[in-house]
């Protein structure tokens, strides 16, 4: 027999329990009042199927999210009419939908079959729910993330240089601002950070609401060929970005440009633990989501001692996680601060200690950095010919090789760029 738990609002109260009643194979174990009841009985383990309304107050993307983790598939209920309610219900990841007046004997093969394939197939916590979305035909846009160790190695910098050489290049490019701790690329583009941003785009996520029109419209153009989703103007409002709307968020944008760039926090640490078992949001869950879903990740480190020892663990907690392996970058390079020729002492240090042979090197321009931030514009519109402009070029090219067109070669062999600024 399948277990199953049902969440309507009164509207359908009736039909529903009829339906599942009558189907055979089926046993209704609890009608839930609410969704956090309905949560509550799923994390139990009382059914392994639930069956609710789009009308449902409180039905959201980390709701279900919440319930595939404990391994409760969900069958949505809506009347035949109602295709405002089925699109939110498919936009949610429902894919299978029961409509009043449905004969028992389809019913009970339908959420017999949603049972057994969460035997068969367990579902993850990181599964991303099903969405009715064309599949694109060429290769998927590439996802890009820029992550650091604390410490403010230029992770922010280097996230909108590489972002403003994609675009610059030719390659559109959305940049997209997701960290927790202290989201910045608003401030740096001079862009008004009240803008909706990530916040608008993660609740219309959870209410099933996001498409990739109106991703698009969330991202203003700050530069041309380059999109911005800026991040929290306010640290304190974290809770908004739950691992479910940033995960469809981050599937969504793939489709509104040809690469994506992700700035996030530093922090790595899973704080699930700090929930007591309950469906708190996380902290770090957009950190740690963007990185699972990134096609290539950017480890950022600056050049100084304290900095380079921060890298070395953070690489290593890294590796650990279900993301690619990182392309290492040591920025602020500079003989001050790691000795006579820094490049050299600095991989040394970094090949003994943490087995990284590729390295590459940002060198340190402040003056550009800060002519650029208080200019509220990218560096490549400020300082188009800053050595550090022309190294994060380079970086560009070996992410996303449709860049090399943007670039040329000097005698001497070394890159140099030709468009890469605006």
């Amino acid at each position: 027999m399948t277990t199953v738990l049902t969440a309507v609002s009164h509207h359908h109260e009736t039909a529903v329990v009829a339906a599942v009643g009558d189907a055979p194979g089926l046993t209704l174990v609890r009608r839930c009042a609410d969704v956090a009841e309905l949560l509550s009985a799923g994390a139990a383990g009382l059914a392994r199927v639930a069956v609710v309304s789009a009308d449902l107050r409180g039905l959201d993307r980390d709701a279900l999210r919440h319930l595939a983790g404990h391994g409760v598939r969900v069958a949505g209920f809506v009347d035949p009419d109602d295709e405002e309610g089925e699109r939110r219900l498919r936009q949610l990841g429902v894919a299978t939908i029961l409509h009043p007046g449905d004969a028992p004997a389809a019913v009970g093969p339908a959420l017999a079959g949603l049972a057994d394939a969460t035997t068969s197939h367990p579902v993850p916590d990181v599964a991303p729910p099903d969405r009715v979305e064309p599949e694109p035909v060429d290769a998927p846009t590439p996802v890009t993330v820029v992550w650091g160790p604390t410490g403010a190695p230029g992770r922010s910098t280097v996230a909108v240089t590489l972002a403003a050489c994609l675009a610059g290049a030719g390659v559109r490019t959305l940049l997209v601002d997701l960290d927790t701790w202290g989201a910045s690329v608003a401030q740096l583009l001079g862009m008004v950070d009240e803008t909706p941003g990530v916040a608008a785009a993660a609740r219309a996520s959870e209410q099933g609401a996001l498409d990739v029109p109106g991703l698009a419209r969330l991202a203003p153009e700050a530069l041309p060929g380059l999109r911005v989703l800026t991040g929290l103007p306010r640290s304190d409002r974290w809770p908004e970005l739950r691992a479910a709307a940033v995960e469809d968020l981050l599937r969504l944008a793939r489709s509104v440009a040809e690469h994506v760039v992700v700035d996030v926090g530093f922090a790595l640490e899973d704080d699930e633990e700090l929930s007591y078992d309950t469906a708190a949001p996380r902290r770090n869950a957009a950190t740690l989501t963007a990185l699972e879903v990134a096609d290539r990740v950017v480890a950022v480190g600056a050049a100084d001692p304290v900095s380079l020892q921060r890298l070395v663990r953070g690489v290593q907690d890294v590796a650990v996680l279900p993301s690619p392996r990182p392309l290492v970058v040591v920025n602020k390079v500079r003989a001050p601060a790691a000795g006579p020729r820094p490049e050299r002492a600095i991989r040394d240090v970094l090949g003994r200690f943490a087995g990284l042979e590729e390295v590459r090197m940002l060198p340190w321009a402040p003056d550009d950095c800060d002519a650029a931030l208080l200019a509220g514009r990218a560096l490549t519109e400020v300082r188009p010919r800053s050595p550090l402009v022309g190294a994060v070029a380079g970086l560009a090219v070996e992410i996303d090789p449709r860049c090399a067109e943007a670039l040329g070669s000097t005698r001497h062999g070394r890159r140099r760029r030709r468009r890469v600024g605006v």
